[in-house]
C-alpha cells in the first residue's frame, strides 16, 4: 500500500476518533475511551470488510455489525454518519439529547444502521449469536446451487465488561457448539475497566476460555496496526467451521492525556484534554466536528461499493426468482414478517371433552403450523420434552442447518438474547422456551425485545403453584406481573386448549414480543360450538358465562378461570348470580375501548379476580371494593391439588370470598 493511501487511512481513522470526542464533549456525557482506542477496527469493517449499503440499511444479505459494548456508541454513530447512513453532522452534535437520533446507547429502529439495541453488557454479543444462527438456517433453507442469496457474516465488537457478564459465557459456549463460522468478534483488550485495571476483577485467560468453547482465537498486538487487523479478519473469514474471536490490544483513550486510565472510560475529556488530543492527531485545536474532505470522501466510497454489491445481489436474486419462484416469494414474504395467506386455517380446534394441559395444546398448535408458517424456528433451554416446543418431523439445527429445532441447552438468558438476534436479523419468527419460574433468567433479554419491538416469542410452561411437588423454587408467583409491567410486551395466559390456539394465532398476527404462560396440569376445554375463543382472546378479555343481572363479576386467567366457573355454579345454588370473565391478555384488553372494557367488567358491579400469582396490579380491575384471590407469598411442595387447596384456589373459596365482597358471608 502506498504512503498516500496509508496517510488517508490514518486521517479517516482520526476523523472518526475526534468526531466521537467532540460528540461526548458537547454533550458533557458519554464514553470517549473506547472510540479512541477502537476506531481502526470500525474503519476497517465499515470501509474495507463489510458488505453493506449505507443507502439501504435493511438490505437482506448485508453483513451485520453489533457494538456489544454499547457505551461506545459514538464509535458506531460516527462510522454510520461517515459511511453515508441516514445520520447528519447535526445528529452527532445532538448526542444524548432529547429527541436525538444519537441516544446514549444504540437503539434498534431509532437510528439508521443500528442492528440491535445494546448497552446492557453481554447481550449484544449473545444477540449476534442469534443473528449467525439465523443466517445459517436461512442459507440452508433458501440457497440453491449457483444462487447463494443468503451469504453474509456477523461482525461485532465487545469489551472486558461483556466478557465478565455471564450471558457471554452462555452465548460463546452455544456458538462454539453450533460451529457458527460466520460469526467474527473483535475483543477490545485494553486492560482497563470502570473501576480501574482489569486485574482487580478479571484475571482469567479469556482466550483459552474461548478456545475451550470451540472458537478460533486470533490476537493482534497493536490495535493501530491496520494491516494486522485486516490479516486477522481474512483468517477469520477463512475458518468456516468455528466462530472467531480476535483479541486486539488497544489503549483506551488513545491519543488523549488520559490514555490508559479509567477516567477516560465514561466521562468527557474536558476542554484542555480535547485540545491536547486534537493536537496529538494533527487536527485544529480550536475547531470541533472537523471533516477533512479527503477523509469524508474516503469513508463515503462505501456508498458506491454498497450500491454495486447490492445491485449484484439483486441480479442474482432476479435469476433465483425466475428459477425458484415459490422459494423467492417465500423469502420476500418472510423478510417482510408477513404470514402466508390462509395460514391460520391450519390451527386446530379442540372439542370439549377430555381435559388437556395448555402446554400440550401449545405443542399441537406448533406442529400444526409446520407447513403454513415455515418461518417459525426455535426450541427450549434443555426442556423440549417438558415444554412441548419441538417440531416432531424436523431435524435439529445442529444436525442439519435447515432443521427448525434448536437445542439451546440450559442457557435461558443466552437463549432469549439469541431469539432477539434472530428476530432482529429478519426472515424468522423465533421462539425460546423454559419453565415460567425461569423467566427470571430471561427477563433482561425480554426487556430488550420490548425496547426493540422485535417479534420474539417466549413460551413458558409450568406456570403456577400447580407445579406441586417441585416446590416454591419452581413455582412462579410474581412473574406474571413483572412481565406484564414491561412496556410493549404482550402477555398471554390462556385458560384452555382453544384459548391456547387463539393466543398462538394472535402471537403470530402481532409484530412485537409476546410471552405465553401455559400449564403442566390438564384443564377442561371451552366448547368451541358455543364460545369463540379467538374472538374473545383477540380483545384480551371476554365473557365466558353470563346471567341476566349479575350480582358480581368473577375474573379468571389461565387455569383459575375454571375455579371461577365452578365458583359461579356454587353461588348460583345460593341465588347469587355471577358473570364469569376470562382475561387471557391484559395488554390486549387495555388496547380495547373504555366502552368495551366496561361492557365486560360491568361498571358498578362488584368484582373478584382469581389468579395464582401476585395480587399487585389487580386493583385497577377489581377496584377498592373488590377482592383478589392471589398469592403474595411463595408456594409449597406437595401434590398440586393439595397446594391449590391449601392456598385458596378452590371453587369453595371463590364462592366464600364472593359472598364477603357482597356482604353476604
Amino acid at each position: 500500500m502506498s504512503l498516500i493511501a496509508k496517510e488517508l487511512d490514518q486521517l479517516s481513522i482520526n476523523t472518526l476518533r475526534l468526531l466521537a470526542v467532540d460528540s461526548v464533549q458537547k454533550a458533557n456525557s458519554g464514553h470517549p475511551g473506547a472510540p479512541l482506542g477502537c476506531a481502526p477496527i470500525a474503519y476497517l469493517l465499515f470501509n474495507r470488510v463489510m458488505r453493506h449499503n449505507p443507502t439501504h440499511s435493511k438490505w437482506a444479505d448485508r453483513d451485520r455489525f453489533v457494538l456489544s459494548n454499547g457505551h461506545a456508541s459514538t464509535l458506531l454513530y460516527g462510522s454510520l454518519f461517515l459511511s453515508g447512513y441516514k445520520l447528519t453532522l447535526e445528529d452527532l452534535q445532538s448526542f444524548r439529547q432529547w429527541g436525538s437520533k444519537t441516544p446514549g446507547h444504540p437503539e434498534f429502529g431509532h437510528t439508521d444502521g443500528v442492528e440491535v439495541t445494546t448497552g446492557p453488557l453481554g447481550q449484544g454479543f449473545a444477540m449476534s449469536v442469534g443473528m449467525a444462527i439465523a443466517e445459517r438456517h436461512l442459507a440452508a433453507t433458501y440457497n440453491r446451487p449457483g444462487f447463494e442469496i443468503v451469504n453474509h457474516h456477523t461482525y461485532g465488537l465487545l469489551g472486558d465488561g461483556d466478557l465478565m457478564e455471564g450471558v457471554s459465557h452462555e452465548a460463546a459456549s452455544l456458538a462454539g457448539t453450533l460451529a457458527l463460522g460466520k460469526l467474527i468478534f473483535f475483543y477490545d483488550d485494553n486492560l482497563i475497566s470502570l473501576d480501574g485495571p482489569t486485574s482487580l476483577s478479571f484475571t482469567e485467560d479469556s482466550y483459552k476460555r474461548f478456545e475451550a468453547y470451540g472458537w478460533q482465537v486470533l490476537r493482534v498486538a497493536d490495535g493501530n496496526d491496520l494491516d494486522a487487523l485486516a490479516a486477522a479478519v481474512a483468517a477469520a473469514q477463512a475458518e468456516t467451521s468455528k466462530p472467531t474471536l480476535i483479541g486486539v490490544r488497544t489503549v483506551i483513550g488513545y491519543g488523549s492525556p488520559k490514555a490508559g486510565t479509567k477516567s477516560v472510560h465514561g466521562e468527557a475529556l474536558g476542554a484542555e484534554n480535547v485540545a491536547a488530543t486534537k493536537k496529538f492527531f494533527g487536527f485544529p485545536e480550536d475547531q470541533s466536528f472537523v471533516l477533512p474532505e479527503t477523509a469524508l470522501a474516503n469513508w463515503r466510497s462505501a456508498i458506491d461499493r454498497g450500491k454495486a454489491t447490492e445491485a449484484a445481489w439483486n441480479e442474482l436474486f432476479a435469476g433465483y426468482q425466475a428459477q425458484y419462484p415459490d422459494l423467492a416469494a417465500e423469502f420476500v414474504r418472510t423478510q417482510a414478517n408477513q404470514r402466508k395467506a390462509g395460514w391460520e386455517t391450519s390451527i386446530p380446534s379442540f372439542p370439549a371433552g377430555k381435559p388437556q394441559a395448555t402446554r400440550n395444546a401449545g405443542g399441537a398448535v406448533l406442529n400444526a403450523l409446520v407447513a403454513t408458517v415455515p418461518e417459525l424456528f426455535g426450541g427450549a433451554a434443555d426442556l423440549t420434552s417438558s415444554t412441548k416446543t419441538i417440531f416432531k418431523d424436523s431435524p435439529s439445527f445442529h444436525a442439519d442447518p435447515a432443521g427448525r429445532n434448536i437445542f439451546f441447552g440450559v442457557r435461558e438468558f443466552a437463549m432469549s438474547a439469541a431469539v432477539n438476534g434472530m428476530a432482529a436479523h429478519g426472515g424468522l419468527v423465533p421462539f425460546g422456551s423454559t419453565f415460567f419460574v425461569f423467566s427470571d433468567y430471561c427477563k433482561p433479554a425480554m426487556r430488550l425485545s420490548a425496547l426493540m419491538g422485535v417479534h420474539s416469542l417466549f413460551i413458558f410452561t409450568h406456570d403456577s403453584i400447580a407445579v406441586g411437588e417441585d416446590g416454591p423454587t419452581h413455582e412462579p408467583i410474581e412473574h406474571l406481573m413483572a412481565l406484564r409491567a414491561v412496556p410493549g410486551m404482550t402477555d398471554f395466559r390462556p385458560a384452555d386448549a382453544n384459548e391456547t390456539a387463539a393466543v398462538w394465532r394472535l402471537a403470530l398476527e402481532r409484530t412485537g414480543p409476546c410471552f405465553m404462560a401455559l400449564t403442566r396440569q390438564d384443564l377442561p376445554i371451552l366448547d368451541p360450538a358455543t364460545i369463540d375463543a379467538y374472538a374473545g382472546a383477540s380483545r384480551g378479555g371476554y365473557v365466558v358465562a353470563d346471567v341476566p343481572k349479575p350480582d358480581i363479576v368473577l375474573i379468571g386467567t389461565g387455569s383459575e378461570l375454571w375455579q371461577a366457573v365452578d365458583g359461579a355454579k356454587l353461588l348460583a345454588a345460593e341465588g347469587i348470580m355471577a358473570r364469569v370473565v376470562s382475561l387471557p391478555s391484559w395488554k390486549i384488553f387495555e388496547e380495547q375501548t373504555a366502552e368495551y372494557r366496561a361492557s365486560v367488567l360491568l361498571s358498578g358491579v362488584p368484582r373478584l379476580a382469581i389468579e395464582a400469582g401476585s395480587t399487585l396490579g389487580w386493583w385497577k380491575y377489581v377496584g377498592l371494593d373488590g377482592a383478589v384471590i392471589g398469592l403474595d407469598r411463595f408456594g409449597a411442595s406437595a401434590p398440586a391439588p393439595r397446594v391449590l387447596k391449601e392456598l385458596g384456589f378452590t371453587a369453595e373459596n371463590v364462592a366464600a370470598t364472593a359472598k364477603k365482597v357482597l356482604g353476604k358471608a
